[in-house]
C-alpha cells in the first residue's frame, strides 16, 4: 500500500512573504488587464481616448471614496 508523505505547513510567522506580497502582482496584472478592456469598450463605443481615461479615473475616485468611507461608518 503506498503511502503519503507529510507536508510541512509552515506557521504565519514563519513565511517568506507577507499575504500582500503575494497577491499584488496579480492584484497588479489583472487591474491592468480590467484597464484595457474598459477603455477598449469605451472606444469602440465611440468615446474618445481622453473621454474614456477620465470616465475610469471617476469610477476609480468613486470606489475609493466608497471604500474609505465603509471604513470609516460614513
Amino acid at each position: 500500500m503506498p503511502t503519503v508523505a507529510a507536508t510541512p505547513i509552515t506557521p504565519p510567522d514563519q513565511h517568506v512573504v507577507t499575504a500582500r506580497e503575494a497577491i499584488e502582482p496579480l492584484y497588479e496584472k489583472l487591474e491592468l488587464q480590467t484597464e484595457s478592456l474598459v477603455l477598449s469598450a469605451a472606444l469602440e463605443a465611440g468615446w474618445s481616448p481622453d473621454e474614456a481615461t477620465k470616465a475610469l479615473a471617476a469610477l476609480r475616485l468613486q470606489d475609493a471614496l466608497s471604500t474609505l468611507d465603509e471604513r470609516t461608518g460614513r
